[in-house]
């Protein structure tokens, strides 16, 4: 496996990770799914707005009268963020997760083949 199969991998999986931490809370802050998936507040940020320019999420400003929650701590401006995916992101993290799973069943055969040999 060459070095550009690993990073584009790990931009797969980084990619899935995201999606499917928004499609299971869309109203984590950034500094929450930063800390949930283990990245800085920084990448974070730099991979959703990339993934929100590719059309796979739309960010929802919400302002006090349409937040859920406004004792949220990591809000200490009092405005909502939603991350929702649009439905080119729900294909999108379809894919990726049967890559994804492709990829792990093709791992298992081979580590099998090994351990038989």
């Amino acid at each position: 496996m060459s070095i550009k199969d690993n990073k584009n991998n790990d931009k797969i999986s980084l990619e899935l990770e995201i999606l499917r931490k928004i499609n299971n809370n869309p109203n984590s802050s950034q500094r929450n799914l930063a800390n949930q998936l283990g990245y800085s507040l920084g990448k974070l940020n730099y991979c959703l707005k990339a993934m929100k320019n590719k059309g796979l999420i739309n960010i929802l400003k919400l302002y006090p009268k349409n937040i859920v929650n406004i004792n949220d701590k990591d809000n200490p401006k009092h405005f909502g963020i939603k991350y929702l995916l649009t439905a080119k992101g729900v294909s999108e993290k379809k894919r990726l997760t049967l890559h994804f799973m492709k990829k792990k069943m093709k791992e298992y055969d081979e580590l099998k083949r090994e351990i038989d040999r």
